[in-house]
């Protein structure tokens, strides 16, 4: 059987845009490269259930979001003056698009049109108080997608700060709660557990998962538990990256630039507490980004600074990844998303 990745990229070195390629789960194997669309540093990618596929871009300068058929057709690009987005993420029952814009620390809001096309909507910028780590030297929104009960989440790396925000139907955002992290934590990306009761939240800065509690009534985080996802004795430089779980909820995954490694826990029962599996490495450079497959039998994660990929095999017993490739030539890739 053959599944279908997105690959999204910079491209300041070797790679001209989005990729894909398949995952052959009888060879187990990654096959066939291929560019999809020449687009400028294409860093994250996300596809809508109409087929429709959602990009970020920088056109002449300006940064924003490109929307695509399912065949790689250019519908149209929605961009303003500054850095491009960092997020996006498709909001289905509005049909809205979610960016983050980590240089400019802003949300972005667009409007899918009936055709996929998008048209900007909506922009809320953070001005609260930045945290002491070097890189917190303004508002870095990095994380911009739904809660399990349809509101807002926003990670803001330069703020230590976690914001929730209800949503009307056209796509306007009113922040209803704010969360503050640990200084230093730097929030980058957050992902649900299935009982939609606790989140998981990667500190880019202090190399760290955080078990949140979400409280639905008023769209609040409250910390539980707080994790290192790297050896206590490894000293060198290191910044979480991506994060994913199981989805029977029985396991998180979490990446590491540096200590290139990806980091593997167990879940409590009840989502409440992380336990930790497995540390394994990523065979390459600045493991940016990874994804499981629709059947969770199988990890593939996206080395940035040495252009390869990795494929795992998981057992959905233990959690434990196993490898089975470490050397798939895919340049500059940041982002890894199964077609699903």
């Amino acid at each position: 059987m053959l599944q279908t990745i997105y690959l999204g990229t910079y491209t300041r070195r070797e790679s001209k845009g989005i990729y894909s390629i398949a995952l052959d789960t009888e060879k187990e194997t990654l096959t066939d490269l291929t560019l999809r669309a020449q687009e400028t540093s294409p860093t994250y990618l996300a596809r809508s259930k109409k087929e429709a596929i959602y990009s970020v871009t920088e056109v002449e300068g300006k940064g924003g979001a490109a929307a695509y058929t399912p065949d790689f057709t250019l519908l149209n690009t929605a961009t303003e003056d500054g850095a491009p987005l960092c997020y996006v993420a498709v909001d289905e029952p509005r049909q809205l698009l979610y960016g983050a814009n980590y240089h400019k620390g802003e949300v972005n809001v667009y409007r899918i049109l009936a055709d996929g096309s998008i048209e900007a909507t909506d922009s809320v910028f953070h001005d609260e108080p930045v945290g002491s780590h070097d890189n917190q030297d303004k508002p870095h929104v990095h994380y911009t997608d739904l809660t399990p009960d349809q509101r807002l989440a926003v990670c803001d790396l330069g703020t230590d700060r976690v914001y929730t925000y209800d949503v009307s139907a056209d796509g306007k955002l009113t922040e209803v709660s704010v969360y503050v992290a640990e200084d230093g934590t730097g929030p980058r990306h957050l992902v649900f557990h299935p009982n939609n009761h606790y989140a998981y939240l990667v500190g880019e800065l202090d190399s760290t998962l955080t078990v949140l509690r979400y409280n639905e009534t008023d769209g609040s985080f409250a910390r539980i538990q707080k994790v290192p996802t790297i050896p206590a004795d490894f000293t060198d430089f290191n910044s979480g990256a991506a994060v994913r779980i199981s989805n029977d909820g029985r396991f998180v995954y979490s990446s590491n630039r540096g200590h290139n490694s990806i980091a593997v826990f167990a879940v409590s029962e009840d989502g409440a507490a992380l336990t930790f599996v497995q540390s394994i490495s990523t065979e390459g450079d600045f493991p940016r980004d990874f994804d499981l497959d629709p059947s969770n039998d199988y990890l593939v994660n996206a080395n940035q600074n040495s252009d390869n990929l990795t494929l795992y095999r998981r057992d959905t017993d233990t959690g434990v990844l196993t490898l089975l490739e470490k050397d798939i030539y895919t340049p500059e890739c940041v982002c890894v998303l199964f077609e699903k």
